[in-house]
């Protein structure tokens, strides 16, 4: 499996500076081996849907999530977001809360956050892909430097990018940010595990300040018209 064929050119062109080429290589073999024995998650025609979804020079927002749902039909390649006809995530769940609370936003009736990668978020999990009923078990195989090098190659660009890192997993990726024009807006996980620093925190109208301010649009975090 030659992962950066599978991205979108775009993506592949400013991700190939900031990734070693032996160990991309040694990742892709390994993840084909684990679709070819194992029930992996998302389907890998949804590997890449974050890209596909979302250009470098579209993405004004990125939310980082760890790993995909490791439930049937959940994960379709968006960090939070779950296919609809399946029981909403927790997260998720909180996720919707926050956003109503802080933007009087309705809670939308799915699960699908394919409306905000629409607009220019980048809905991006650490590792990208999981076993079956097996979370975290994708974890330290590779995916983790494929990934950081997207967060390398959005710092490098010049245009704001607002970095949404939610839970201690996430806020270790704020030393990859380093370009004063982008901004990094932290706060806690939102599972429900999580008691403290999620809700309250109003991400998503502070994102938008922030796009604002860098001269980017705001995003539309409405998704009761798409969902």
């Amino acid at each position: 499996m030659n992962l950066t064929e599978l991205l979108p050119p775009e993506w592949r062109d400013e991700l190939t500076p900031f990734l070693d080429e032996k160990a991309t290589a040694d990742l892709g073999a390994w993840v084909a081996e684990e679709y070819a024995t194992q029930t992996i998650y998302p389907p890998v025609e949804d590997l890449f849907a974050a890209y596909r979804l979302c250009s470098p020079a579209e993405t004004r927002v990125l939310i980082l999530g760890q790993d995909p749902y490791h439930g049937p039909g959940q994960a379709h390649g968006l960090s939070f977001s779950a296919q609809d006809g399946v029981r909403r995530p927790p997260s998720l769940s909180n996720i919707f809360k926050e956003l109503n609370e802080d933007l009087n936003i309705p809670k939308p009736k799915g699960s699908d956050l394919t409306g905000w990668a629409k607009q220019g978020v980048l809905l991006l999990n650490s590792v990208l892909t999981v076993r079956a009923g097996k979370a975290g078990s994708h974890g330290n195989k590779g995916w983790e430097a494929f990934t950081d090098a997207t967060i390398k190659a959005l710092n490098a660009r010049n245009e704001r990018v607002v970095f949404l890192l939610w839970g201690s997993y996430a806020k270790k990726k704020t030393v990859l940010v380093t370009n004063p024009v982008h901004a990094v807006l932290e706060a806690g996980h939102p599972s429900p595990l999580n008691r403290v620093g999620f809700l309250g925190s109003r991400p998503f109208s502070a994102a938008n300040k922030a796009l604002a301010d860098g001269g980017r649009p705001v995003i539309d975090w409405d998704l009761t018209a798409t969902v």
